[in-house]
């Protein structure tokens, strides 16, 4: 079976008849060819749309109007020769048939279209900005700080969000950012388009995080009873010091955290099972006993701030 998708005009329906012709594979044969049709091919439309692949869609003028300003205001210029000027108007854009149809999509009622990758985003948020269309953009600037987009690559949409203005979302995704080393992120097309001031910005967060959570862990002992271990706690003459395995986490949670400022990974139990073993048997139920203590400190660095 050959399924095509996209637009296809009534004279690409005997097109793609010769082609069936052409290669053995008539209609009437068990090889099926679906076309699916697009949405924007109605008869009762009275604007079309031509995109930069030479693909009409055939739209309302009141919709379109209502959505964008932008078409508002061309519509009531006078409309060029076309093959119906008088009830359906051309208008020639620089966009491709796929990415206005979704953008299209986004304004008509009664369609919910899917919007599956970053690279797709990008592009229709910065065409529904173009030609302000209020509402697309404000379900684009949602789908742009979604978990799944800014769970995997909060850098990227971030570097999105910067491109476009929108210093809401850049704020929100910042805290993502923290995350993952920005340094190591790969490249993607969408940090040519920032300024070094909105990277610095994002840097300088991380940089302050990351001294601010050292300064916490630092002053976290403020009495030799927040943490101790019954072997290896007692110091000289009498005097009690931080347990081994105190000393090993604070020095890898520092290196982490100087990284990736959050408290995910240096509260994980496999990083903190890792201080038991420091040649002390029973730190590893200093560790368990000093759990209050842990949760404390790991409620004082995620309150620290967090975004630009």
């Amino acid at each position: 079976m050959l399924a095509l998708r996209g637009t296809i005009r009534p004279q690409s329906i005997s097109k793609l008849r010769d082609y069936a012709i052409q290669t053995s594979t008539p209609f009437s044969s068990p090889y099926v060819v679906l076309v699916m049709l697009s949405p924007f091919t109605t008869p009762d439309a009275d604007a079309v749309l031509r995109t930069s692949d030479d693909v009409e869609l055939r739209v309302h003028r009141r919709i379109l109007s209502e959505a964008s300003p932008f078409f508002r205001d061309l519509f009531t210029l006078p409309q060029g020769d076309s093959a119906d000027s008088a009830t359906a108007p051309t208008v020639d854009i620089a966009e491709n048939a796929e990415v206005m149809e979704t953008l299209l999509k986004l304004i008509y009622p009664g369609m919910e279209p899917v919007v599956n990758t970053l690279d797709e985003l990008s592009v229709l948020l910065a065409a529904a900005m173009k030609y302000d269309m209020i509402r697309a953009t404000e379900i684009l600037r949602r789908f742009l700080v979604s978990s799944r987009f800014v769970e995997k690559e909060p850098t990227r949409v971030y570097a999105i969000a910067c491109r476009h203005d929108l210093e809401h979302e850049a704020q929100l995704v910042s805290s993502h950012t923290l995350r993952v080393n920005i340094i190591d992120c790969p490249l993607s097309e969408d940090l040519k388009y920032i300024t070094a001031w909105s990277y610095h910005r994002l840097l300088d967060l991380h940089r302050r995080r990351s001294a601010a959570a050292e300064d916490v862990l630092e002053s976290s002992i403020t009495d030799t009873d927040d943490v101790k271990c019954e072997q290896c706690s007692a110091g000289h003459h009498g005097a009690l010091c931080p347990p081994r395995w105190w000393t090993d986490f604070s020095r890898r949670a520092k290196e982490e955290l100087r990284v990736r400022s959050t408290t995910d990974v240096i509260f994980s139990m496999a990083f903190l099972a890792q201080s038991a073993n420091t040649g002390c048997q029973r730190c590893a139920g200093s560790i368990f006993e000093s759990y209050a203590f842990l949760e404390k400190l790991k409620r004082r660095i995620d309150d620290l701030p967090s975004t630009i």
